[in-house]
């Protein structure tokens, strides 16, 4: 696409990447992308923010071809999807200086082959005046890596948020209009990138309470002209409480744990308590990760392989450990043939999680009457739990 207006001399760049469905090799893009970059013009100077996938960057440099001077390349976040195309922009515009944190340009140098003579190195608070417009630069550490800072146009009010607040969408909307489809895709991109730095972006979230802010300009997804939405549902992903959900991975075999899984959800929601159910034969890891952020309690449900859990239910695991969402409660269920440690297991796998164990039910065989009564105890133990930590039964 060719350049767009945001306001009078700032304009969005970048590349929308319809076709991806896998971002580093890991997580699911059922919408695509887009990698976004912005150039701002001043009155004595003009600055581009962020570049682009390495593999987009001729989209990007056919939008500056009309740019005849660039003194500054501001590199928000050392990744690649960010910074890949910075030696082909320097190439273009040699006397431009790639301004970054001192703990990125270390990373750059790593990754890339910039000059250190083209580094400007900027501390937490540092500013760049372009004439009539001042970029204020924040750092904003581990969100999602220890060297991202976002950046603050002071006369726009408008923020510049690298990978905060953003969501892998592939779209021609300039704004994020359709709220609803934005939400989720930013909350999926909370749940599988920014969760497991909770609670440093906590401090980052009060940091920003100091700016008057009414764009937010990311790096992924369209941009927020209406900010309200998208700082609220961050505070409430990172501040909430849990909520009075169960989410319940599970494998089943030969039908035993599916079994023990859909009587625990029935029981459960007599109960009162919602459940969210994944199927890891076909679940959308995104989905599982998304729910994982309001889930008050975590149930695994897993057949016995090897005398073990079965490999998609350990991938899960880790997945949770290392996301390492607020719940507050786990237990796990399942069937075994002739024994096994699926317990033992499952357990070590979960250091990060500050949860309470709520006692394991793994049985022997198909489920039978005394085991269907065992899991409308774990269910009333659950429902119990919730309602002794105030969540909502509503």
């Amino acid at each position: 696409m060719n350049p767009r207006k945001i306001q009078d001399n700032i304009y969005w760049m970048g590349a929308v990447d319809w076709n991806s469905r896998l971002f580093d090799s890991l997580i699911p893009l059922p919408d695509g992308t887009s990698y976004n970059a912005y150039l701002i013009k001043g009155s004595e100077g003009t600055m581009l923010l962020d570049t682009v996938d390495p593999p987009m960057i001729d989209k990007l440099m056919s939008q500056l071809e009309g740019v005849e001077k660039l003194d500054y390349i501001v590199c928000l976040h050392a990744e690649q999807d960010h910074s890949g195309g910075i030696p082909t922009v320097l190439a273009r515009f040699p006397e431009a200086r790639v301004v970054t944190t001192p703990k990125a340009k270390a990373m750059l140098m790593d990754l890339m082959p910039i000059p250190e003579t083209s580094f400007m190195l900027v501390n937490d608070g540092d500013e760049i005046s372009l004439g009539d417009k001042t970029l204020e630069f924040i750092h904003m550490p581990w969100v999602h890596w220890p060297e991202t800072m976002v950046a603050y146009l002071r006369e726009n009010k408008m923020l510049f948020s690298c990978d905060f607040f953003g969501s892998h969408i592939a779209t021609t909307d300039l704004y994020a209009t359709d709220e609803g489809r934005v939400y989720e895709a930013a909350k999926r991109y909370y749940a599988e990138i920014m969760m497991p730095f909770r609670s440093i972006i906590k401090r980052n979230l009060e940091k920003l309470k100091a700016y008057e802010i009414e764009t937010i300009a990311p790096s992924h997804g369209p941009i927020h002209d209406r900010p309200a939405m998208i700082m609220e549902a961050h505070d409430q992903w990172v501040n909430g409480p849990p909520k009075n959900l169960v989410v319940l991975p599970y494998i089943t075999m030969h039908g035993s744990t599916e079994k023990m899984v859909n009587h625990l959800v029935a029981s459960l929601v007599d109960k009162g308590v919602s459940v969210e159910l994944f199927d890891l034969t076909v679940t959308d890891i995104g989905k599982l990760a998304i729910a994982l952020v309001d889930a008050a309690t975590i149930v695994v449900g897993s057949p016995t392989v090897l005398a073990g859990p079965h490999p998609n239910v350990v991938y899960a695991t880790c997945l949770a450990n290392a996301l390492r969402p607020k719940a507050k409660f786990l237990s796990i269920l399942g069937s075994y043939g002739w024994g096994g440690k699926t317990v033992e297991t499952l357990a070590s796998l979960i250091p990060n999680l500050k949860v309470e164990i709520i006692e394991p039910l793994l049985i022997k065989g198909t489920p039978k009457e005394e085991d269907f009564k065992a899991l409308d105890q774990l269910a009333e133990t659950i429902a119990e739990k919730h309602r002794e930590s105030g969540f909502c039964f509503c």
